[in-house]
């Protein structure tokens, strides 16, 4: 096999989105990126690698405003990145079955789409952030987060990697409103939840309640969480070990 190729898809602003796409065979992998995060990084390359060993395909994309896509970064909020996965599914739709791997805020859009488009077969989210500016408005102090609002801008963090990406007040009420409706329908995807229990960026307690939220509505649901040893980027060997499983986890398994 020659590898992933590039492609490019226009967005409804004419804006580029750009990614790489290995096609394959039986199954296909989507990666859908954390929050600032850029397609190739170390799963991203695990897994083009392990698509390519099975004969798979794969997909990865830079959201509008990161990475090669076009755009700035404060041009677009949440519904435009749930957009661009939508558009990026809308063009692998033409192949074999999908198992999103989503990571961080990536987990999110990643159950969205799951619930809107039938092809989604499997789930695998690591350290998902669900309602991530939500849940961010909710936990800064009140004078922090008065300032936001009343600014209608302001970065993550005082981090260097996060100062010159100030977050549009935006984010919070389109955060907040569809968080309010992510539990309205539950297709039943095979989902599985990575975490790390020392993660201080996305707490583990947020994946836990989901997943008890998700029973309480539908008791079958085919949802299993991993809490492990780790930090937020479960990085190490041993995650790397765990991920592969289960991601190359047989489909017949997945019932």
């Amino acid at each position: 096999m020659s590898g992933p190729q590039p492609f490019e898809l226009t967005a409804t602003d004419g804006t580029l989105i750009r990614g790489d796409r290995l096609i394959g065979k039986d199954r296909q992998i989507l990666f859908i990126t954390g929050f600032l995060s850029k397609r190739w990084g170390n799963k991203s390359r695990a897994l083009a690698q392990w698509c390519e060993e099975q004969g798979w395909g794969f997909c990865c994309y830079d959201v509008r405003g990161c990475g090669d896509s076009g755009g700035r970064f404060t041009d677009y909020t949440l519904s435009d990145w749930i957009a661009d996965a939508q558009t990026v599914l809308s063009l692998i739709t033409d192949g074999p079955p999908v198992t999103i791997v989503g990571n961080s805020l990536g987990g999110w859009i990643a159950w969205l789409m799951a619930q809107e488009f039938q092809t989604v077969e499997r789930l695998v989210l690591i350290a998902p952030a669900f309602n991530m500016m939500g849940v961010r408005a909710q936990s800064i102090e009140p004078e922090r987060q008065h300032a936001w609002h009343t600014a209608g801008w302001m970065p993550w963090d005082d981090e260097p990697a996060h100062r010159d990406f100030p977050i549009a007040w935006k984010w919070v009420e389109e955060s907040e409103a569809l968080w309010t409706t992510s539990f309205d329908r539950l297709r039943p995807v095979s989902t599985v939840i990575l975490h790390g229990q020392h993660d201080t960026v996305i707490f583990p307690q947020g994946s836990s309640r989901f997943v008890e939220q998700v029973r309480s509505l539908a008791p079958s649901f085919p949802i299993e969480l991993y809490l492990e040893p780790g930090d937020h980027r479960l990085s190490g060997p041993e995650h790397l070990d765990m991920f592969r499983r289960l991601v190359l986890q047989p489909r017949e398994k997945q019932t």
